[in-house]
């Protein structure tokens, strides 16, 4: 049986998905960019790791460089210990490898949201995902509780769940993750508390579960948004086993789609796909052409991650129409109210931007905004994600050496980012100022950059 040092590196592996040579290769050069000069990669080195050799400090530094993690943690901790720093196997065998059961779900719920994970990075491998939805597609839905158990409660305390999930929905939208992540574990807290002490039918349990799996989602895109990424898939694994439990398509595709978001964003659009594919194998469960439309427009930015233009195309052809065969906003799903024409477009435009083509990008956002009033992308509603557009459209202007255009779009994304808490959203932005210092020599550039220090 392998020591759990050795699990720990060998997870290191996996998570990077490179081989023992290539991750020396990386702490090398992360070895000399500190500072300590050469280091040796050879595989043996980590081969003698992993029976228990300890790495010279300069070495553990480097390796904690590469894994975010701090200086004063290796020193305090010591080898092997601030390994667990990047990974707490125990819990996460717990989020990942519970039974597919109500009985695994409230498990995974009584300890979700517990204190914060310090990990930056995604924990989950292929195989994981993979195995993850395929459960959440068979598993079996909740069934009435025995009526002795503590209190009953009726569909009006589901009623009361559903509408404060969706006015965070939309707080989020409004103020961002900093503030809403906590409200959101605390809403599951609530829930998780009437699932295990009280008594319900079965179709009041099954709402309980939507509300839960909902609240665990929420947290969770909102623990990404502030940089949190093994916290938030801890919350998305629960959103899903909840989502089995409540038997709703809906807020099982919902959390799909919103951790294919994360996936493709943090360099694995494969996993992204994996996740969307599963989401659209049941979207005709949900009966919504709009929710299936933002599938294909999400399909299209994992595809354009991966560099794969016939696909993203596809995709891009198949959300739009899709998108031609949506009713009425107001009888879709309220998780998919953000989804219109122009949030298409926007999404399409992103693609072409990752995909290098610049001018393509800028016709669809153009689109985004001079749709029909009634589908044309509404900023004033999402300053966050209008920002991050907006960063995106002077990345495309940039790269057609249209600096007075980047420059407009640029003060128009900060503006709109005033007053909300979002690290993705800080991030493109920093991203854009980075890109623009290569033209400092231009004057409306060099105003920005003054203005914006």
């Amino acid at each position: 049986m392998q020591s759990p040092t050795a699990r720990r590196l060998e997870y290191l592996l996996a998570r990077r998905r490179c081989t023992a040579e290539g991750y020396l290769t990386r702490v090398a050069e992360r070895h000399k960019r500190l500072g300590y000069g050469g280091m040796a990669a050879g595989k043996t080195k980590f081969s003698r790791w992993k029976r228990g050799a300890e790495p010279e400090l300069e070495t553990q530094i480097a390796m904690a460089d590469l894994e975010g993690i701090s200086p004063e943690d290796v020193i305090d901790l010591g080898w092997p210990e601030w390994l667990r720093l990047v990974v707490t196997e125990g819990d996460d065998h717990l989020y990942f490898d519970s039974p597919w059961t109500t009985a695994g779900t409230v498990k995974t719920l009584e300890k979700v949201g517990a204190p914060v994970d310090r990990r930056n990075f995604l924990i989950t491998t292929a195989v994981g995902l993979s195995a993850m939805t395929a459960n959440w597609a068979t598993a079996p839905s909740a069934e009435a509780t025995d009526a002795e158990r503590g209190r009953r409660v009726g569909a009006e305390t589901a009623d009361y769940f559903e509408q404060r999930l969706a006015a965070l929905r939309r707080l989020d939208d409004q103020v961002g993750s900093g503030e809403v992540y906590g409200a959101a574990v605390q809403e599951l807290k609530m829930i998780r508390t009437r699932l295990k002490a009280c008594s319900y039918t079965e179709a009041v349990g099954r709402r309980l579960y939507a509300a839960a799996a909902e609240a665990s989602r929420s947290a969770g895109w909102t623990a990404y948004d502030s940089g949190r990424h093994a916290q938030a898939e801890r919350h998305f694994a629960t959103a899903m086993r909840a989502a089995a439990s409540s038997g709703d398509p809906v807020v099982g595709i919902n959390t799909l789609s919103f951790w294919a978001i994360q996936h493709y964003s943090t360099g694995d659009p494969q996993g992204a796909i994996t996740l969307i594919e599963a989401a659209l194998a049941a979207a005709p469960r949900a009966g919504s052409a709009r929710m299936t439309a933002m599938l294909h427009a999400r399909a299209c930015r994992a595809h354009a991650h991966a560099g794969d233009r016939r696909a993203a195309d596809r995709a891009a052809n198949a959300a739009l129409d899709a998108y031609g065969q949506a009713g009425d906003i107001a009888d879709d799903p309220d998780c998919i109210y953000w989804f219109n024409l122009g949030e298409a477009y926007q999404l399409i435009g992103s693609s072409a931007l990752n995909l290098k083509n610049p001018a393509q990008a800028l016709r669809h956002f153009d689109a985004a905004t001079t749709a029909h009033s009634s589908e044309a992308y509404n900023g004033d509603a999402f300053p966050r994600g209008y920002a991050i557009y907006l960063a995106r459209q002077a990345d495309a202007r940039i790269d057609l050496n249209d600096l007075a255009g980047a420059v407009v779009a640029a003060h128009q994304a900060v503006e709109n980012m005033g007053g909300v808490t979002s690290a993705r959203g800080s991030s493109t932005l920093e991203s854009l100022r980075s890109k623009l210092a290569a033209h400092s020599n231009a004057a409306p550039v060099r105003e920005f950059l003054e203005m914006t220090c």
